[in-house]
């Protein structure tokens, strides 16, 4: 009797603690299985073994599976294998390239651009991934940051190559274009070099040099000043990346559907993600939300990669009677809004979302694994035992954390947005930024808890609920982030102010009803006895901006705030937004169709918030 007693005791408490923590194996067991990968680093940190390593493990082991799917072209790994030795040769044969050189890539998303990864890490060499998007100034500093001395650019962009040539020239940088044949002598082919050369493969000592600490790619963020910078992604950090897949819940059946760009982190995942795990990519050269789900269909994707604007996009379309046919089970990413993630899943079935937290640069993640609506984690004792990160104060206006009187930063209350700090560590290392140690600096927040401690401050707002879940807030800064792409404020008004008719600018980011990230606005200053030139203004930004860094919104305003160091105040520019009934300074719109800045009137503005007239 006395057994059953306690036995009936045990089970009412467990029941107990179960009710009051509903999560709780879900997050110990999140705990332990980072740890477990965590293990596997470090044992191939004792042998060297990179992603390239385990390329071919699943060669040998798989050599037929398809791994690339692309249009109506499938590509096996040993396809693969071949077709990146073919192109590790025509660099070696050129004697351009050498063990440890970094080769920059500046095309879009097509089977190339894998090829050439995997045979830049079989010589022994890294890739710097530039954005296809730049041009000008912004393209030549990604180039010559990198600090490499061969550039591979796809046939279509050879024009923005063209741009800077000049400089390219002075530096003796060898151009190959992916074309059969190019007919200016600045430039050399490479897709014809590739049909002559054997697929056998590349010696391993010239890759013997390589550790895990080794630069296995240089992806570009952009941040809290100036052009984008160069993160270096070590071949351990790699892995961490490359590990987030078998995370997130994928498996060896699956298919996973990558149409984000590989020079971004969350498309290059995609693409390490598959070779850790042996499994098939279906490739897209460009998102396109119309043909989004018969890719899917066509391809058998049961994985989809996902930034916030894609599911915003895909819901948006037009309904059809086939919204539910197809086998997607799983959808990885960030920035999807609480709405649009109740929307998607009532649309195209009962797809598990996996929302994420992390930066290129960073040196922590968080993973929503339990699936609650809008969260990005969760705040638990066991993570933060193992991973450390804190919520500090922030003190926006001032832009730096609030510390107590003795010097240690304070920790958020549940429920206020607080800046995320991660521990900096040999579990968790920050190698920073290439050449800009003054960036990389800014980047380490020291002394934050105790005296000689070191934290990556991310530089991202985030809060915690009473139910220990971790939601996204702000960020913080001069950086903001839209259509999928962060904007580089002090870049984009370094850029306008070359404008005649404008001394002074203050470019920040405002919100719009039903848009993911913020849209971008500037409070300009002209320059004295000049009026505003809205054609001019628009061809200059056109010509020199990317379409997402574009200020969609001008403000002219007699003076601009500063901060006593001179630092622009936006806090309250951003509060007033950019609406004409409010607002008595002129405001100006960006017309792609007027290829103008048009008088920013309330039933423009009526327009946009309502969703009538996209941006």
């Amino acid at each position: 009797m006395f057994v059953w007693i306690v036995f009936a005791a045990v089970l009412f408490l467990s029941l107990a603690f179960l009710f009051h923590h509903p999560y709780f194996f879900q997050d110990v067991h999140h705990v332990l299985f980072k740890l477990k990968l965590r293990r596997l680093v470090r044992k191939y940190y004792q042998t060297n073994y990179t992603i390239l390593d385990r390329f071919f493990d699943v060669v040998k082991a798989q050599p037929d599976k398809p791994f690339i799917l692309f249009r109506d072209e499938t590509f096996t790994y040993r396809d693969a294998d071949e077709l990146s030795n073919k192109a590790a040769r025509v660099l070696l044969h050129t004697g351009l390239v050498k063990q440890g050189d970094t080769v920059a890539l500046f095309l879009g998303n097509e089977p190339m651009f894998l090829w050439l990864w995997l045979g830049l890490v079989k010589l022994g060499c890294s890739a710097a991934f530039l954005n296809y998007n730049i041009r000008s100034k912004s393209l030549l500093h990604c180039f010559n940051c990198s600090g490499a001395r061969t550039l591979i650019a796809a046939e279509e962009l050879q024009d923005a190559v063209e741009e800077v040539l000049p400089s390219l020239s002075e530096q003796q940088v060898s151009v190959f274009i992916l074309a059969d044949r190019c007919t200016s002598p600045d430039f050399k082919s490479f897709k014809d070099k590739m049909n002559q050369v054997s697929s056998e493969p590349i010696p391993k000592n010239l890759r013997s040099h390589l550790t895990l600490q080794s630069p296995a790619v240089y992806i570009y963020t952009s941040g809290t000043t100036g052009f984008p910078k160069a993160a270096l992604i070590t071949h351990s950090k790699l892995w961490s990346l490359s590990l987030l897949p078998p995370i997130s819940g994928v498996n060896s059946e699956d298919v996973v559907y990558v149409s984000l760009p590989l020079y971004h982190t969350a498309g290059f995942l995609g693409f390490t993600g598959s070779i850790e795990m042996g499994i098939t990519l279906a490739l897209r050269n460009k998102f396109s939300a119309s043909q989004f789900w018969d890719d899917c269909r066509k391809y058998n994707v049961t994985v989809i990669q996902y930034i916030g604007e894609i599911m915003r996009y895909l819901c948006n379309t037009p309904r059809k009677i086939n919204d539910r046919r197809h086998k997607v089970r799983l959808a990885i990413g960030n920035g999807i809004r609480a709405d649009v993630w109740k929307e998607f899943i009532n649309r195209f079935g009962n797809i598990q979302i996996r929302e994420f937290y992390g930066a290129t640069e960073g040196n922590f993640s968080l993973l929503n694994y339990s699936g609650k609506i809008g969260a990005v984690g969760r705040d638990t004792y066991l993570h933060k035992k193992y991973f450390p990160y804190s919520l500090i104060k922030f003190d926006v206006d001032k832009e730096q954390p609030v510390r107590d009187s003795a010097g240690f930063c304070i920790e958020a209350a549940k429920g206020e947005p607080g800046l995320l700090v991660c521990e900096i560590s040999m579990n968790a290392p920050f190698s920073g930024y290439v050449r800009d140690l003054q960036q990389t600096e800014k980047k380490r927040l020291h002394n934050v808890h105790k005296k000689g401690d070191l934290y990556f401050n991310t530089g991202d707002l985030l809060s915690i609920d009473e139910d220990n879940f971790i939601y996204f807030q702000d960020r913080v800064g001069d950086t903001f982030r839209w259509k999928g792409e962060n904007v580089s404020t002090n870049e984009v008004a370094d850029v306008i102010t070359l404008v005649d008719c404008i001394k002074e600018a203050n470019v920040y980011g405002v919100t719009v009803p039903g848009l993911e990230g913020r849209v971008g606005m500037a409070a300009v200053k002209l320059s004295e006895g000049q009026s505003f030139d809205s054609v001019d203004v628009f061809k200059h930004v056109e010509n020199l901006l990317p379409a997402y860094a574009r200020p969609r919104f001008i403000r002219i305003r007699s003076s601009l705030d500063v901060t006593g160091t001179f630092k622009h105040l936006k806090a309250t520019l951003v509060e007033e937004g950019f609406n004409p009934n409010q607002i008595t300074d002129p405001l100006y719109f960006l017309d792609e169709k007027d290829k103008n800045y048009v008088p920013l009137t309330a039933d423009i503005f009526n327009s946009v918030t309502s969703g009538k007239v996209k941006i």
